[in-house]
């Protein structure tokens, strides 16, 4: 598994390339890296995931990142953007408000409400569950399907 992770960045990469080489746009990938500063960038439009880690060789991380790339479709259809934060020495400014122990997962809402912290890895499809019971995406779900139906 180590080694089909890096297979898979590099063709995507490769595709990203491409689609950038013949004046596409490549698709913007859900995952950011570097310190976000401030998630009011993220108000309403977006509902972030931060992973916390002591160390980005921390099994926990590794484990949830694997959940969270295997599932991208999933996250991307609701709105959500990950963020990882893998170094405590630089006391980022994530780290300070969320204050986390170790590994955490924090699930931000739309509203920029802390929504859910998880100290394990949690599966995309419980993180799907627990966004789809929120009333906002309720009403994400039911305005679809009236401009599905129209």
């Amino acid at each position: 598994m180590k080694y089909v992770l890096p297979v898979v960045i590099a063709g995507l990469l490769g595709g990203s390339l491409a689609a950038a080489e013949d004046g596409e746009t490549p698709v913007p990938s859900i995952f950011i890296e570097g310190d976000v500063e401030d998630l009011s960038q993220f108000v309403w439009e977006k509902r972030p995931i931060i992973v916390f880690a002591d160390s980005p060789n921390d099994s926990s991380f590794g484990l949830q990142m694997e959940y969270l790339k295997a599932r991208v479709e999933d996250l991307e259809q609701r709105d959500v953007v990950v963020l990882t934060d893998t170094d405590p020495s630089v006391q980022s400014a994530l780290r300070t408000k969320l204050r986390p122990r170790g590994f955490m997962m924090v699930l931000i809402g739309k509203d920029g409400g802390v929504k859910l912290r998880k100290p394990f890895p949690w599966d995309v499809r419980e993180i799907s569950r627990t966004i789809d019971k929120m009333p906002m995406r309720q009403r994400e779900i039911r305005e679809r399907r009236v401009n599905d139906d129209s």
